[in-house]
């Protein structure tokens, strides 16, 4: 429906054009003499008899902004603070497991070597043990057969 209406209003300029914005010209000219400027006046006069209230806000709100600033920054200071000490305290955490376990390992490796070295000492007694029951089972078998013949 729009592109019926719109269809039908043609715009062509022509000398019209000239008297539409000459009227718009004078009409901001009215306004500004009749209703403007007298508005203007009576804002201008309240903001006077108030005694300057609103700047005094204005620089309220301007302090509260700055304090605010101050605050985060602080905020952001103490944060990356409190980041650092965690930091700080979970690398000794690493520091003191990475101890512990250098300790453990070194006892499990003076544990390991104790065990092999009995375990190499049970290994000799064991072959000793098996060479003479080997040499005396040896010299029943030759008895023995020596006492059959």
């Amino acid at each position: 429906m729009f592109l019926l209406v719109f269809q039908e209003v043609r715009l062509v300029p022509d000398g019209s054009l000239l008297i539409h914005i000459a009227l718009i010209l004078i009409m901001i000219w009215v306004l500004n003499r009749t209703l403007f400027r007298p508005v203007n006046r009576i804002i201008e006069a309240r903001e006077r008899n108030k005694g300057g209230h609103s700047s005094e806000a204005q620089e309220i709100l301007k302090s509260v902004g700055e304090k605010q600033s101050r605050i985060e920054a602080a905020m952001l200071e103490a944060r990356s603070e409190g980041y650092e000490l965690i930091e700080r305290e979970r690398a000794q955490a690493v520091a003191v497991r990475q101890e512990k376990i250098g300790t453990v390992k070194q006892e499990v490796e003076q544990m390991v070597a104790r065990e092999n070295q009995e375990l190499g000492e049970q290994t000799r007694q064991a072959r000793t043990t098996l060479a003479a029951e080997a040499e005396r089972m040896a010299e029943r078998i030759s008895s023995n057969i020596l006492k059959q013949a």
